[in-house]
């Protein structure tokens, strides 16, 4: 299924379940619905099952989201304490909208625990209270965490995920591997069909690490070793050590999720020469997270690092925020530099990057789909250099690859199912009814058709999020360039455009110009714009400089 039929299926309110190997769109897809929910006037609920996950999305854990802790079981009592909870039950008697990100880690326990409290909040026996759940994620990756001597309980396992009866779109195209060969390679992982010819093209990237490029991250399957391999790598180097230390607002449980889930250490020690990942997503700079690069001096004045990428880009990494959103307010934040020592990574925290290059040490590997999550990770089989490997870091939990062809068969007949509801406008009536029962922002008119009021900002918001470039928005709303700007940075500001979506409208001269001037806000700051005007010497409108400030992501 394509990302633009998923979408459209989560547009009829059902519940879903949104999977595809990595790489396939399920973030983009989910960040796609998100938008078009809120441009309708409907706030989801967005969490995860980890706080890596969560950081990623600006949510919640769903454990701490549904108010369920750490708790292993719920008795009566425990349902009726957490239901009793005024903050709980406010954030899940308004949800119509539940979004869980990576549902594999997710224990089928745990979803039951959740979808219990949503139903004694809602006061209904509808499954998960009668809000639409969105369950994202793929089952191939690490599966939940399970106590000694039990094994592993699939969330699809579950009673709670047949009473929710989620259609499943399984995402089938393909954004992060290039490689055919390679791609081949991780399918034949994937299905648990490959054979001698799979392991050999792998071993044939077999390496020893004095014969590694020095840039290249490792990727161990324990913590140990990955704390070894940095602290050792750091003492070697004879530079002056700078340190960052991470600052924090909000509640004392929320930040605690937040710096649980940051992939940068709350004191992050960098010196010359020292190898970095970034750890955030910058696309301002050209950074994603995963990009790779090598300390090579401090900024003076702001002592902020500065890096050259592996793709021969310097640039200068000031600190970034992580947050956690409720109801478009920050309740939480911690600021970093948005940077980590990448002499070694874990497999479990390389999950949702994507790599250039790795050296992978799977002689270790203890955990289904650890081989499977470490060489997906990586954009071409070019890019894996291996450093050990066992045979059984390449098996696939069998419960998974035995479920994996029905959601892939459920997926098809979704597909056509959902054509034909097209084809016969059934599909935007279901559409038009879940925003009125969400109480999105639809009212009938004369001509008995759904039109959508939305405000002139929303009205710009729209455009934008059609695709459409900035002097497309302003074609089409008929309105100065100063208007259209100011509604950008009003829409940023809101939360209801991402920086990211702002670079990507800009025109090409001022996208091109967007790592200059941003440099300069990191130097003299954002809020006032008249010492950044002077110091480009006016080479810059004051409507460039907004835009440019809109893509700017501290």
């Amino acid at each position: 299924m394509k990302q633009v039929e998923a979408l459209q299926v989560l547009k009829t309110g059902a519940n879903v379940f949104l999977t595809g190997e990595p790489g396939s769109g399920k973030s983009h897809t989910v960040n796609a619905y998100v938008a078009w929910l809120r441009s309708h006037g409907i706030e989801p609920a967005i969490t995860a099952s980890t706080g890596i996950a969560a950081t990623h999305i600006h949510g919640l854990t769903i454990h701490a989201w549904s108010g369920i802790g750490i708790r292993e079981y719920l008795t009566p009592a425990d349902v009726d304490m957490i239901a009793g909870k005024e903050h709980v039950a406010k954030r899940i008697g308004k949800t119509n909208v539940l979004i869980i990100d990576e549902i594999s880690m997710l224990s089928g326990e745990t979803l039951a625990m959740v979808e219990m409290v949503c139903r004694e909040v809602k006061r209904t026996e509808l499954p998960f209270g009668g809000m639409q759940v969105v369950l994202v994620g793929d089952f191939f990756q690490l599966p939940p965490i399970s106590r000694p001597g039990k094994p592993a309980s699939f969330a699809f396992s579950s009673p709670v995920w047949h009473k929710a009866n989620p259609i499943v779109c399984y995402l089938s195209e393909q954004h992060r591997q290039d490689d055919g060969t390679f791609l081949n390679v991780l399918s034949a992982i994937r299905s648990g069909q490959w054979d001698q010819s799979d392991v050999s093209r792998i071993l044939a990237r077999e390496t020893d690490a004095e014969g590694l490029p020095e840039d290249v991250p490792l990727l161990h399957t324990h913590n140990v070793d990955v704390d070894r391999v940095n602290g050792e790598k750091l003492n070697e180097l004879s530079g002056t050590p700078h340190t960052y230390r991470m600052e924090s607002m909000g509640a004392d449980a929320l930040v605690g999720g937040l710096k649980r889930g940051c992939l940068s250490p709350e004191a992050l020690t960098l010196k010359d020469g020292a190898v970095v990942m970034c750890t955030k997503n910058q696309q301002a700079l050209g950074l994603v997270n995963g990009t790779l690069g090598t300390v090579i001096g401090f900024e003076a004045g702001t002592n902020f690092p500065m890096i050259l990428t592996n793709d021969d880009r310097t640039v200068t990494i000031a600190p970034a925020d992580w947050a956690i959103e409720q109801d478009g307010k920050v309740r939480a934040k911690i600021s970093q530099v948005p940077l980590r020592l990448a002499w070694a990574v874990t497999v479990h925290k390389s999950q949702g990057m994507s790599m250039d290059a790795a050296a992978i040490d799977l002689s270790r590997a203890f955990e289904y789909g650890q081989g499977y999550v470490a060489l997906s990770r990586v954009r071409t089989l070019e890019g894996v250099h291996l450093l050990g490997f066992r045979e059984e870091a390449l098996h696939m939990h069998p419960e998974v690859v035995a479920r994996d062809a029905g959601f892939r068969e459920e997926s098809e007949v979704a597909g056509r199912t959902f054509e034909a509801l097209e084809v016969s406008g059934k599909r935007e009536e279901m559409e038009q009814n879940f925003i009125l029962a969400s109480g999105g922002s639809i009212t009938p008119t004369s001509d008995g058709k759904a039109k959508v009021r939305i405000s002139t900002h929303d009205q710009t918001r729209a455009l934008i999020e059609e695709g459409k470039s900035f002097v497309e928005v302003v074609k089409a709303r008929g309105l100065t360039e100063g208007t259209i700007t100011d509604h950008i940075e009003k829409l940023v500001q809101a939360g209801h455009v991402t920086p990211e979506t702002v670079e990507d409208l800009l025109p090409a001269p001022l996208k091109k110009a967007l790592p200059k001037i941003h440099l300069v806000f990191s130097a003299l700051g954002a809020e006032k714009l008249s010492p950044v005007y002077e110091k480009l010497d006016q080479k810059y409108s004051y409507d460039e400089l907004k835009l440019a400030r809109a893509a700017y992501t501290t």
